[in-house]
């Protein structure tokens, strides 16, 4: 009786906490959103632009803004660790920034905001309200259902949205090349030429060309997005279609490209990198996400986030596991491959034909 009762008090406790716990997924978009409304109303810019943290009362006439709106934003907003109060004096406290805040910083050096817009836009959204009847029905892809057109498509019949994304990606891009500048350089050494396959408006280039300044890059996508890439030294922008054919190259370079594609599609542009790079000492560098299937850990939860991300907005890209990868290399015709982590969720895979 007493190993009943305390079965009924430990099944009460858990059902008690799963009540308490599904309403941060039922409210799970209310962060990215008041994120979002931050980034547009300037806040983080304005902390990062004053010299001591500021008073309720001097944000809100800064912004000339409702002060009860804001303080419940802002009150939101330290509760996530998106900004602080420090003291100002004996009797008031100022708002300020923390690590997390900095990335909302619009033209910060390590910028996030472009990013938030992006994930928080209606035209992303969207999608996610299509996948369930992808899932059953296997038919419309969920972005094409929710707009008509796939992403690719849509982006370039639509230049407001298109410059959204490539700005957020953009954005993305340029944390996540700098830790592989960073964290592992020596993938560069040798190299002379190097080409960004889906290489957006070419930020990844052109940060790889201003830290190893001797390479030679060639930023290559759709016409319509390198039409709009600024112009920087060491870089040419190439408009094409990976499908067709890649530029020639001493390596290729592929940033969170392959994800979009399902398997048979990433073996097709597998292998036109490898059409594209000397045999004897070329190779491709991959850098992407792996998801661990025995990991338990932060990077695995954002790699599994990005794989549902993928399922709503392409219906056949995915993040995949070490295995899964290792089929499409050898299928694409390469012999071997070498990983190396960076302190972002992407992992470096370098593909040796």
């Amino acid at each position: 009786m007493a190993i009943e009762n305390k079965r009924e008090i430990i099944h009460s406790k858990e059902e008690e906490i799963a009540q308490q716990e599904i309403w941060k997924y039922i409210l799970g978009y209310t962060p990215l959103m008041v994120m979002k409304c931050a980034i547009e109303l300037g806040i983080p810019n304005i902390l990062e632009n004053h010299e001591t943290p500021m008073t309720l009362a001097e944000l809100t006439s800064k912004l000339g803004c409702n002060q009860s709106s804001l303080y419940r934003i802002m009150r939101f907003l330290i509760h996530y660790k998106m900004f602080q109060e420090r003291p100002i004096s004996e009797t008031s406290v100022g708002y300020t920034h923390t690590p997390l805040s900095r990335l909302l910083i619009r033209q910060g050096e390590n910028s996030m905001a472009n990013v938030v817009l992006l994930q928080s836009s209606p035209f992303i959204l969207a999608p996610w309200h299509k996948l369930s009847a992808w899932v059953l029905e296997n038919k419309v892809l969920p972005f094409e259902a929710a707009h008509g057109k796939d992403i690719w498509g849509f982006a370039a019949a639509n230049p407001d949205d298109s410059k959204l994304f490539d700005d957020g990606m953009a954005c993305d891009a340029r944390a996540a090349v700098a830790a592989v500048v960073e964290g592992c350089p020596e993938v560069f050494n040798g190299l002379k030429t190097v080409v960004d396959v889906g290489g957006g408006d070419g930020t990844a280039l052109r940060t790889i060309v201003k830290a190893f300044p001797w390479i030679k890059g060639t930023n290559y996508d759709l016409p319509h997005v390198v039409s709009v890439a600024p112009a920087f030294s060491g870089v040419e922008h190439v408009g094409g279609n990976m499908f067709d054919h890649v530029p020639k190259a001493d390596a290729a370079y592929l940033m969170k490209v392959l994800h979009d594609w399902k398997d048979e599609e990433c073996i097709d542009i597998l292998k036109k990198c490898r059409d594209a790079i000397p045999h004897d000492t070329g190779k491709v560098i991959i850098v992407d996400s792996i998801i661990e299937e025995k990991e338990d850990s932060e990077i695995k939860e954002v790699g599994l986030m990005l794989d549902m991300a993928m399922l709503a907005y392409t219906g056949n890209g995915k993040e995949r596991t070490l295995k899964e990868w290792s089929y499409m290399f050898h299928e694409a015709g390469f012999t071997r491959h070498t990983i190396k982590r960076i302190r972002t969720y992407h992992s470096v895979i370098e593909v040796y034909p």
